[in-house]
């Protein structure tokens, strides 16, 4: 004779599923936000402090081209121009880095990049999951986009029939 086993049921108190998804995403959330202000405000203190290397300054890009993606998908749309400033300041520091050898910042470059990044904070405050994951592919899209420009896969070259 087969014995049936009583099942035990969890301890948790119940939870609608969409309660449950939303209490969960915003667990998931914050620290994911977190650790990518951190690294945001890792690099610019290195670049400060004249420590910066060209992975720090990646790190800054990327996560600028996110915050305009952020922008672009209404999410502090009016500080655009704050986020524009600090890509000016990232192109100046490149050529600083180009010209002299060293990755730091001046004062003023230092004042826009701060800027976008409290204005990125408030982004990622405010902006779902969705719209940061959305956010991201398109900066990883535009990045593949502009490294195949630069490499000359995207062009197509005509070929002349006469020789």
């Amino acid at each position: 004779m087969k014995k049936k086993s009583t099942n035990m049921k969890s301890a948790r108190p119940a939870m609608s599923p969409l309660l449950r998804a939303l209490t969960y995403s915003r667990a998931a959330r914050e620290p994911m936000i977190d650790a990518m202000l951190l690294r945001c405000y890792v690099a610019l203190d290195a670049f400060h402090r004249g420590h910066g290397s060209q992975p720090l300054f990646m790190t800054l890009c990327r996560h600028m081209l996110v915050a305009e993606e952020l922008c672009q998908l209404g999410h502090a749309a009016e500080c655009d121009h704050d986020i524009t400033l600090a890509h000016e300041a990232l192109v100046e520091l490149d050529a600083r880095h180009s010209d002299e050898g060293v990755w730091t910042l001046d004062a003023g470059q230092h004042a826009r990049l701060c800027t976008a990044l409290a204005v990125f904070a408030a982004q990622l405050e405010e902006a779902t999951l969705e719209h940061i994951a959305q956010a991201e592919a398109r900066m990883v899209t535009q990045s593949l986009v502009a490294a195949n420009m630069r490499s000359g896969i995207g062009r197509v070259e005509t070929v002349s029939s006469a020789d």
